[in-house]
């Protein structure tokens, strides 16, 4: 890019420091060197002027010919976050004087960035040390924290135009991607010495063995190969101790035996200089390279099976701004206290659950609902952890963080998944341990049986066995399929709480749905209220003031409970300007399935059902009777009131359909399900539903405790039982469903009684959890015929002595490598979805 006087002028209408063109009306000039230049913005001008204030204009000169340089990008936001020692220590190893870490830079192009980054932060006596990956984009920074604190080293960065943030590869990728490193190390000693033995096992087999340098070339095989086995095969030993110790014979077992079998005779050969025994120390050395290579392929693969959690991880902030006493603090989110206030800017991800007690915004919750469109929220409305606030500034009084957040019960929720053992993963743990004891006893009767030609060939044969039986696969065909269903189920709003849950949802035949909130929105709207003398329906003008004195009455009770009708009948009587704050209720009685009660100014008000007025002696009124008949058969709900022992109103509601509640019946019963649709409603309502749904058999007038016997007689008649609802009211018949399933909008005691919570509240994710659940569990069971059909081909093989010990250390992983690449099809399910 020429940008230096010695090269070719740079046309006035492009940017002197990124050569973008410059808009006449946002024409930026500065004086650089002498000469008038002209920019873009004033973050390039900015960064110009700080360049060859600093004496580092040679940058332009480094930078290839051509390259556009971008804009600088803007600085993180609140830096002197990154000063806090708190919140550093997730970044720094130690926090003393001297201090390292890696930093993720944006706007790194080529060399020349990397040569102006590094000299403009060493050229700071605080700043010991800087160095560029250029390929990662990363820098390491070593620094002194009493001279230089790491706020200004962002600020140092920011001013030549990178824009840089924290990043520790431990805390980002995990205690797994540790193992992964260290395995890694392991794999790579045991490389260095078989490339080693090579050239000794070549000269002994060309001849060496029968010369005078038989026993020097012996004792360098020792050399290299003692150091591998201790350190390159130590995961093993220790995996084998650990399981004798326990008494649990584990995988590591055969490959630990195996190896130290061959090592000590070779070992015994090298010692006594015996002429009839061989070394097998490059055998030795070349079957732990390649049983760590597979070990390292399984690891990688399953960090990205499970890696789920870890994007859920990242959605949750690391700092709050905290208001304490009128004044802003920045603290890390580990200290922030329920009952606090936090403040949240605009595009700033909420860092707490809570409640928004000032400001009005809009948040993205996608993460959460799935839903695209933004939410609007104001003072009362709640909020979550790990949703995007929009353009507005919220403060808002927590009530939950970190585990206690919704963000946090999901991962939660979706690392139990994880750890879980379906009962098929049960039979398998119980099988494993008798698995390695007949590895054991085969190996020792190959052994029996081919020392009598020779000691080598039945310390090979045997040794072979033991390698190529090892049951990883085996051990790994359930828990592979499970973390990589149960991963791939959060992240399309499936959350699974068990594994055992996948195995029982492949078998249910029987769906039963609850009406309201699940098959219907559950946004319940007023469409008529009507007496013996006055009749009004929605749209039809002013309200009698016979209807909106009861409806007084009505909102005063409703405002209590948190039932759908109760929101229907206080959104109408805020729509018609009906006031009822000045009303005082008492002796608030709520019955779920049946209605409320309380003392409205001295007079009892009834609202429910036709149970709850005969409950209450309600005298009735035929002619709102066979309103509420006619209401019944237009497929409306409807509601009762009564005051002081007289039934004075009926309320006619309507709940619509969900859009996407046709196509799920009709697609389960295209599958062959038995559809229930159970509801405390009239049955002529719940039949007219069901009949737009597509039909399904209905069981209404159900009252909410004996739900879960209905559920229970289903299962009695043979049934496997999904239940699907979201109601408190159907919190016992999901306890009681062989499986169930609740939708996220649904009240927080039906979730924690469900084993699936669909976060999206889509109903097309019933299907696709039970899809899920059918694809898991025949994963499991061909990954077990997998591992089966493996060793039933590869051991005779092995004890009749045609696989070596190395053939079988490449077998071995293969047919792990097989059971993970299968498990990782599940993710097939979900495409296009």
């Amino acid at each position: 890019m020429s940008t230096v006087d010695d090269q070719a002028p740079v046309s006035e209408t492009q940017c002197f420091h990124c050569s973008l063109p410059v808009p006449p009306s946002e024409r930026v000039t500065a004086e650089i060197e002498g000469s008038e230049r002209e920019f873009c913005c004033t973050g390039c001008k900015s960064v110009c002027e700080a360049i060859y204030a600093a004496g580092l204009e040679g940058f332009y000169l480094r930078t290839p010919e051509g390259l556009l340089l971008a804009p600088p990008p803007e600085l993180p936001r609140e830096l002197a976050l990154y000063d806090l020692d708190e919140v550093q220590e997730e970044f720094v190893d130690g926090l003393g004087e001297s201090r390292e870490i890696n930093l993720l830079v944006e706007g790194i192009h080529c060399a020349a960035c990397v040569w102006l980054i590094e000299n403009s932060l060493q050229s700071d006596p605080g700043i010991p040390e800087a160095r560029v990956n250029l390929s990662g984009r990363r820098l390491h920074v070593k620094w002194n924290n009493n001279r230089v604190k790491l706020s200004s080293i962002l600020q140092r960065l920011g001013r030549i135009g990178y824009a840089a943030v924290p990043f520790d590869p431990d805390t980002a990728e995990g205690s797994l991607k540790r193992e992964n490193r260290q395995l890694l190390y392991r794999m790579a000693f045991a490389a260095f010495a078989m490339m080693n033995l090579l050239w000794v096992s070549i000269a002994l087999y060309a001849g060496a063995d029968k010369g005078e340098f038989r026993s020097l070339f012996h004792w360098v095989g020792f050399a290299l190969a003692t150091p591998t086995l201790l350190y390159s095969g130590y995961p093993f030993f220790k995996g084998a101790w650990i399981g004798l110790r326990t008494l649990h014979l584990g995988m590591d077992l055969p490959i630990a035996i195996g190896a130290g079998i061959t090592y000590l005779y070779s070992v015994y050969v090298t010692v006594t200089g015996t002429q009839t025994g061989e070394v097998y120390y490059d055998t030795l050395v070349n079957f732990l390279f390649v049983i760590l290579v597979g070990r390292y392929l399984e690891a990688i693969s399953k960090r990205q099976a499970v890696s789920s959690t870890q994007r859920l991880l990242d959605l949750q902030p690391r700092v709050a701004t905290l208001l304490q006493d009128g004044e802003e603090k920045i603290v890390p989110i580990r200290s922030v206290k329920g009952r606090e206030t936090v403040l949240v800017r605009p595009g700033a991800r909420v860092p707490v659950d809570g409640t928004v007690i000032e400001g009005h915004s809009s948040v993205d919750e996608a993460m959460l609902t799935g839903e695209s469109e933004p939410v609007t929220k104001g003072t009362g409305d709640r909020v979550s952890a790990g949703t995007v606030n929009g353009h507005g500034m919220m403060q808002i009084r927590v009530e939950g963080v970190l585990r206690d957040t919704a963000l946090g019960r999901i991962i939660g929720l979706v690392e139990e998944a994880q750890a879980s053992k379906a009962p098929i993963q049960c039979l398998a743990d119980r099988i494993v341990p008798w698995f390695v004891a007949i590895t054991l006893g085969l190996a020792a009767l190959t052994f029996a049986w081919w020392s009598g030609d020779s000691i080598e060939k039945g310390l090979m044969a045997a040794t072979a066995v033991l390698i190529i039986t090892c049951p990883c696969a085996f051990g790994l065909a359930t828990p592979m399929a499970i973390a990589v269903a149960s991963g791939l189920g959060a992240r399309h709003g499936i959350l699974v709480k068990n594994g055992a849950v996948l195995e029982t949802l492949s078998s249910i035949d029987r769906f039963v749905f609850d009406k309201t909130g699940t098959l219907t929105e559950g946004k319940i709207g007023v469409t008529s209220l009507a007496t013996v003398e006055w009749q009004w329906q929605t749209g039809s003008g002013d309200m009698p003031e016979q209807i909106q004195d009861l409806l007084r009455y009505m909102a005063a009770v409703e405002r209590y409970s948190e039932h759908p009708v109760a929101h229907a009948l206080l959104a109408c009587a805020e729509r018609e300007g009906v006031e009822f704050g000045r009303l005082s209720a008492s002796e608030f009685d709520n019955r779920p399935g049946f209605g409320v009660a309380a003392l409205v100014d001295g007079r009892r008000v009834v609202i429910g059902n036709d149970a709850w007025m005969e409950l209450n002696g309600v005298i009735r009124e035929p002619r709102l009777k066979q309103q509420g008949e006619q209401l019944d058969e237009l497929g409306s709900g409807s509601l009762l009131c009564a005051m002081d022992g007289q039934e004075l109103a009926l309320i006619g509601l309507e709940d619509r359909v969900r859009a996407d509640a046709p196509a799920l019946i009709q697609a389960l019963k295209g599958e062959g399900m038995q559809l229930i649709l159970l509801t405390g409603d009239r049955w002529r309502t719940a039949q007219t539903i069901a009949h737009r749904l597509g039909g399904m058999e209905v069981i209404a007038e159900v009252q909410p405790e004996e739900k879960d016997q209905v559920i229970s007689q289903l299962q009695a008649d043979g049934g496997r039982v999904a239940m699907v609802g979201d109601g408190v009211n159907d919190a016992p018949a999901l306890v009681r469903a062989d499986v169930g399933i609740a939708l996220g909008s649904g009240t927080d005691v039906s979730i924690a009684s469900a084993d699936i919570v669909l976060i999206s509240n889509e109903l097309e994710k019933v299907r696709l959890a039970a899809a899920l659940s059918r694809r898991t569990l025949r994963t499991i069971r061909q990954n077990i015929g997998l591992s089966i059909t493996y060793n039933l081909i590869m051991v005779p093989l092995a004890m009749a002595a045609f696989v070596t010990p190395l053939v079988a250390a490449v077998s071995m992983p293969v047919s792990s490598l097989l059971v993970i690449g299968n498990a990782a099809r599940i993710r097939t399910l979900f495409r296009g979805q």
